[in-house]
């Protein structure tokens, strides 16, 4: 009998533990701006539309849904919208964003159209006066995270659009945490131990298990559709913690995000002309 109740007394600390650790903070005013409205991933892109160009948000802002995006911060320090860590598969250049000015960005194409990379204060003003948003996701280097969510929120605070911010890395949101507090702030995840992408075991196992909740307190996890039933997942949302779903590809994943009461970040598909809002 001691045995049992020692075992179930230990279950239950090692769930406190556990709650304790991916737990987020809940609650957050600016929250209520962002549910209801659909964000494109890297804009309405499609043939002849690259991804995180220009054309890409302008039709998404059209079509009243919200974009995700990403951002880099160049050479020179301006923010350029783009998602890979490096420039070959869009622009047929070896190299990273961060090793190159904006001049010389500027000069290059997406995806073999005439189209250029874009800077994050030319596509904020899409979307002033529109029914979307923006989720903004900081794709940091090195150990340019301080700099990157300093300049980012320096954009962001010249125009009257609602936003949040996310990232995989953690020291984003930590910077957030102490110095913007009031700013809303996602860490992004998936399963890495099934799709390492370079990390090191420990923080394939930690940035799985959101351990690093514990320090940044996020407002909300942004997570892979095919991995939102991990074990932390479920725990930081049973506790209160939003939820935002990436890339929904069909109707049918829209729905889930729907029931879920998670925020829907879509691809290949136009929600609103097929019903699925």
């Amino acid at each position: 009998m001691r045995a049992k109740a020692a075992a179930a007394a230990g279950v239950a600390l090692a769930a406190l533990a556990a709650g304790f650790v991916v737990d987020g903070r809940r609650g957050a005013p600016g929250w209520r701006r962002l549910p209801g409205t659909l964000y494109a991933h890297r804009g309405l892109h499609g043939p002849g539309v690259p991804e995180n160009s220009l054309p890409a948000f302008r039709a998404a802002a059209q079509a009243g849904y919200g974009a995700e995006l990403d951002v880099h911060l160049t050479a020179d320090g301006r923010l350029a919208v783009f998602h890979d860590g490096d420039l070959s598969r869009m622009c047929g250049v070896e190299g990273t964003v961060e090793a190159f000015s904006s001049d010389v960005l500027r000069e290059l194409r997406l995806a073999g159209t005439t189209e250029t990379i874009p800077f994050l204060e030319e596509v904020v003003p899409l979307f002033a006066g529109k029914p979307g948003g923006l989720i903004v996701e900081l794709k940091s280097a090195e150990d340019n995270h301080a700099a990157l969510a300093e300049a980012t929120l320096r954009c962001l605070d010249r125009f009257s659009v609602p936003y949040c911010l996310e990232s995989f890395d953690p020291r984003c949101l930590l910077w957030l945490r102490r110095h913007r507090p009031e700013v809303l702030r996602g860490q992004l995840m998936q399963n890495f131990l099934k799709r390492p992408e370079g990390l090191d075991p420990w923080n394939r196992l930690a940035l799985t298990g959101l351990f690093y909740n514990v320090c940044t307190r996020p407002d909300f996890v942004a997570v892979r559709f095919t991995d939102r039933n991990l074990p932390a997942v479920r725990l930081s949302r049973a506790l209160g913690v939003q939820k935002a779903l990436w890339t929904l590809r069909t109707p049918g994943e829209m729905e889930t995000a729907a029931r879920e009461g998670a925020l829907a970040i879509f691809e290949d598909i136009h929600p609103k002309e097929e019903g699925t809002q």
